[in-house]
């Protein structure tokens, strides 16, 4: 595997957990996957839509979002809205998140590559 392919490996590794905090903070107040799928672009995820889609249902499936289906205009869109199981999910992961944060600050930095042989 190449340097850059191990790299986005990681990184996608990195990040799938956070997309899971990030929807369930961000669906607080109800909202449709498309529009989830920009806001979480433009605040910085890296997520597509393949992604996403499967990752509401199973939320859903497993309580953390509640939805619905608005039929008021031309194209129905489903909403998800987060639950409360879904809120205390959001705390609990934040916190961890927090203190993750914190950890890895107080970490050395990490070295330079011109410093490793």
């Amino acid at each position: 595997m190449s340097e850059t392919g191990a790299l986005d490996t990681h990184l996608q590794e990195l990040r799938r957990g956070t997309v899971v905090l990030a929807c369930l903070r961000l669906l607080r107040a109800p909202g449709y996957g498309y529009g989830l799928l920009e806001e979480l672009q433009t605040r910085g995820f890296d997520v597509d839509a393949n992604t996403l889609y499967p990752l509401l249902r199973r939320l859903e499936k497993q309580g953390h979002l509640s939805s619905e289906w608005n039929t008021d205009e031309a194209r129905p869109r489903k909403f998800y809205r987060t639950s409360a199981e879904g809120a205390r999910l959001a705390a609990a992961l934040s916190a961890d998140f927090d203190a993750l944060a914190r950890a890895i600050a107080a970490l050395p930095a990490p070295p330079s590559p011109e410093d490793t042989p």
